[in-house]
């Protein structure tokens, strides 16, 4: 179910859960549109619409916590205070639905957006963070985005451009990260190596991270809802 197209009294007598797609405006390397988490995350909670009955999708937000990309043009971020608010209110606002699954797809969401869903279990109310997982030498811009990216939306993708970045693990980088931004431990805005992408790893990806977002959809909502298998 998409909420955008869909109409208040559709919803007034259903039993029906929230996903929320998270993403951000952000610089993804010389190669990616700056929509790509936001992509992402709306692709997945389709998957997850389409695989686990009574999910409405719910027009993703497109910007988060990208504070660490700001040295590049285009992208656009609303700070970590910002998002945990904007989290809070929105989870606050959706006391009709039985709970909200928020997909993050954007690695720099992930403190507010924790931070938001323990305020809103204090306050009793039903909702799950998810976000997707990348190996550790190739988490922004790289094989793993690039090739999911392909798979999505090839016409968006410049693979003449594509080229590799830092290849250290995340954990490495996360303190310059902090401290200095991504462009001071990669020029190009590149962590991980996207030479090589292809649909086809993309669609394992994908397949592989829905499947996840299911189970832990269908684990968090037991017993009244039960995943189906996806095709």
């Amino acid at each position: 179910m998409n909420l955008g197209r869909t109409r208040w009294p559709d919803l007034a007598e259903g039993d029906v859960v929230l996903a929320v797609p998270l993403g951000a405006t952000e610089q993804h390397g010389p190669h990616l549109p700056l929509d790509t988490d936001t992509t992402i995350a709306t692709e997945l909670c389709h998957r997850l619409a389409s695989s686990v009955p009574g999910i409405a999708v719910a027009p993703p937000v497109p910007y988060g916590a990208s504070g660490e990309h700001a040295d590049f043009p285009g992208t656009l971020s609303i700070g970590q205070e910002a998002l945990e608010l904007l989290v809070t209110e929105l989870v606050r606002s959706a006391d009709a639905f039985r709970g909200v699954i928020i997909v993050n797809g954007h690695g720099g969401n992930i403190e507010p957006v924790r931070r938001a869903v323990d305020r809103l279990t204090t306050e009793n109310r039903k909702v799950l963070r998810w976000q997707p997982s990348a190996p550790a030498d190739d988490s922004h811009a790289g094989h793993t985005e690039t090739s999911v990216m392909l798979r999505l939306r090839a016409s968006a993708v410049s693979i003449d451009h594509a080229e590799p970045g830092t290849t250290e693990t995340l954990a490495t980088l996360i303190d310059r990260l902090r401290t200095s931004g991504i462009k001071a431990v990669s020029p190009n805005g590149v962590l991980g190596d996207p030479t090589g992408a292809s649909p086809e790893a993309g669609e394992k990806i994908l397949r592989l991270w829905a499947e996840d977002l299911v189970a832990a959809a269908a684990q968090w909502l037991a017993p009244t809802s039960v995943a189906k298998e996806l095709e």
